[in-house]
């Protein structure tokens, strides 16, 4: 439990200034390492039991907020400037602290205002995305480290060709008489067994579903991840990532254990006449595939609504789900694919497509009832922005306004890692 000394401190010592303290509820943080990974300042450190945000590092920029799979990153207490909640403390955590009200005799009434308005002005800056209006209700969390599920291994075979430079899988799940109920665009985590160099266990990974909410395979209680085995990071330095290899090597029968399902606002619409402009890269197929499929198994209520994929690879063997995608019908899903490594033709990427089809691209931004999706490298989203910017400048339209007002619509969804 956290130490009551602190607050007491408070009560004893008038605050001459009251502010926010970014802190991390131990309770709900699955160790995932995405907060620490994704914080461009380097405030957020761990230790083999809780993850803990620097007071005099954090600028309260909110990268990290969008990432945390479930939220536990979003949370702050009121503080005296001089007498945060040191870092020795929260790395004692079992819960957070209680909101501590301030003293009014004590507390003086100006540094209070202040830090009111400073928590007005602050209020949506960054902080997570929100979901379409029509998206099904999420459930979030159901299985935590405590008590994660247990899964078994119905398949596992590979989807780029052997002698690609990705090795990519695709892996289905079974949870058998276990609910873990999920929606595309959300994801889980999985726990790989073993200690790392340090003696402490692994951190939990995290992949997107690729199947859409009624299963892998219609009436089973299972769904699919797409994996790719890494064996280089991004400069291309030899690597062997922890999870992915283990989930790659796992045989059908095998037994792995599942946290989450995870994700609130990277959901698809519901409402007939809704469209979807999708863009990704690798591994960023998965959340389309799963949307694509669950619009494919319902194509015969004639809901509307068109559907539009922007999707890269280094080669035609290299894409997953290549061959099935090839198979959709045109009218059914407008397909633009992006090959940057085919021998004797020009390297073509997500954002030299979306060039190419301009006045597709416009269109959808200007349907309201358009909604996009970015999923892959981090990387990509700067060129996929230029893209987008040329598009909107050729048309008279400036893409900051309108990214602005797609993101108030929560018509804008961007998953990269």
């Amino acid at each position: 439990m956290p130490d009551i000394a602190h607050s007491s401190h408070m009560k004893m010592n008038a605050p001459t200034e009251l502010v926010r303290q970014h802190l991390i509820d131990p309770e709900i943080c699955i160790r995932c390492n995405t907060c620490e990974e994704t914080c461009p300042r380097n405030a957020i450190t761990h230790d083999s039991r809780n993850y803990v945000v620097k007071f005099e590092v954090c600028e309260n920029c909110k990268a990290c907020i969008s990432p945390c799979p479930t939220g536990a990153i979003d949370s702050y207490r009121r503080v005296d400037k001089s007498l945060p909640y040191p870092i020795e403390e929260q790395l004692t955590w079992d819960t957070l602290p209680q909101e501590s009200e301030p003293d009014p005799d004590q507390t003086p009434e100006i540094p209070d205002e202040v830090a009111r308005i400073t928590e007005i002005a602050t209020a949506g800056q960054g902080g997570p995305a929100l979901p379409p209006w029509s998206a099904a209700h999420p459930y979030v969390g159901l299985f935590t480290l405590a008590r994660p599920a247990t899964a078994t291994i119905s398949g596992n075979h590979r989807l780029t060709a052997e002698g690609a430079s990705s090795a990519i899988h695709h892996i289905v799940l079974d949870f058998g008489q276990t609910a873990f109920p999920v929606l595309e665009g959300q994801s889980l985590g999985i726990i790989p067994p073993g200690l790392d160099e340090q003696g402490t266990p692994h951190h939990v990974r995290l992949y997107s579903v690729a199947s859409p909410r009624n299963g892998e395979r219609p009436g089973y209680n299972n769904v699919a991840l797409t994996i790719k085995r890494v064996l280089v990071d991004h400069d291309g330095n030899p690597v062997r990532g922890v999870c992915s290899n283990y989930i790659c090597d796992l045989k059908k029968g095998d037994k792995v254990q599942v946290l989450g399902p995870y994700g609130t606002s990277f959901l698809m619409p519901n409402h007939p006449g809704s469209s979807i402009m999708m863009i990704c890269t690798g591994t960023g197929a998965a959340p389309m595939r799963a949307m694509t499929e669950r619009r494919r198994r319902r194509i015969a209520l004639k809901e509307g609504g068109q559907l539009a994929l922007f999707f890269g690879a280094r080669a035609p063997e290299e894409l997953p789900y290549f061959g099935p995608l090839m198979k959709l019908p045109e009218d059914f899903i407008d397909t633009n694919l992006a090959f940057s490594r085919v021998p004797g033709e020009p390297k073509r990427y997500v954002q030299d497509v979306i060039r190419q089809r301009a006045d597709k691209v416009i269109s959808m931004l200007r349907d309201e009832n358009c909604y996009i999706y970015i999923c892959g490298l981090k990387g990509m989203e700067a060129g996929v922005n230029e893209a987008f910017a040329d598009v909107c400048r050729d048309h008279g339209m400036d893409w900051n306004t309108v990214l602005g007002e797609l993101k108030q619509a929560s018509r804008y969804h961007v998953e990269t890692y």
